[in-house]
């Protein structure tokens, strides 16, 4: 089983009994492995490398989100190596792999939060490698919806929706769009005049959804959406998110650490092991591969 992100689990030791614990998915296992067993066993794996032509074999019709051999990272340091990557207009990618191995990376390159040494981004078909992250968002369709913990916490989810339409040239065209997203999610609009800190987890990371919503984007970077929630809140979250990519068309770019929620999830999963692409196939197909299993769904 796979340490989380950002998270490192515990080994078994000699002479102990079996040892339950979580992993990714949602349940518990007998055996856990270590981080490095698990990064040594994803490392033989990514040496065998992605077929030629397998990223695009996986879109289904139009290209939405394109990366022709990135190399990305932060600073100096290039975390992302001749990176490949493609999603179709409405389908949805979910990331999965050991710590370590470049996913956020990924979507922060995307969004333009990174240093890109070589490579190109295209979105709808423009290239969009250059340019700001406000611009992404404002002219390309392309919002990012963190981890957890962004809302504003002393404004009320009103407030907070009206900043998602920072960058819109009016406050009332945010307000307009406000009163849109309450009609789509009454859970918000009763809590409407309620300060963000009051809210249940699974209502902020609704009222995070939809305050990227606002811009009205294309395509949605997703980080995380699981994390810190408890079951009944992740079930609703992906069903938001099921809602969008089915009902409204978004196109959708997640890391997902419930590696078995995610690829439930996804048209698309990639494994990703130091910054390469070690695996790339529909989401179904990577949920009953054994070696996937073994290192990141705990069987």
């Amino acid at each position: 089983m796979a340490g989380q992100s950002d998270r490192q689990e515990g080994t078994t030791r000699a002479g102990d009994g079996p040892t339950r614990a979580s992993g990714y998915h949602v349940g518990s296992v007998e055996t856990v492995i270590s981080v490095e067993e698990v990064n040594r066993q994803a490392q033989a794996i990514a040496e065998a490398g992605v077929p030629p032509g397998r990223v695009a074999e996986l879109v289904e019709g139009e290209v939405q989100v394109e990366i022709k051999d990135l190399r990305a990272g932060y600073g100096k340091m290039e975390i992302l190596h001749d990176f490949n990557l493609q999603v179709g207009k409405g389908q949805s990618l979910c990331l999965i792999g050991p710590n370590g191995a470049g996913k956020s990376t990924i979507l922060h390159s995307i969004f333009g939060f990174t240093n890109i040494f070589d490579g190109t981004i295209s979105v709808g078909g423009r290239d969009v490698t250059s340019m700001s992250s406000k611009d992404k968002l404002r002219h390309a369709g392309v919002a990012y919806i963190l981890q957890d913990k962004s809302v504003f916490p002393a404004m009320t989810v009103e407030e907070n929706l009206w900043m998602g339409g920072y960058l819109m040239e009016t406050t009332a065209q945010a307000k307009r769009k406000a009163e849109e997203i309450f009609e789509k999610y009454p859970r918000l609009a009763e809590r409407r005049s309620h300060a963000a800190k009051v809210l249940s987890g699974g209502e902020r990371r609704l009222l995070e959804i939809s305050r990227a919503l606002v811009m009205e984007p294309e395509v949605l970077l997703v980080d995380e959406p699981s994390i810190g929630l408890e079951p009944r809140f992740i079930d609703m979250v992906f069903e938001i998110l099921h809602d969008l990519q089915r009902k409204d068309g978004k196109t959708i770019v997640m890391v997902e650490q419930n590696a078995k929620k995610g690829l439930e999830f996804a048209d698309i999963g990639y494994v990703l092991v130091s910054g390469n692409l070690a695996m790339a196939d529909r989401g179904d197909a990577l949920l009953r591969d054994e070696r996937v299993g073994r290192l990141f769904l705990g069987g």
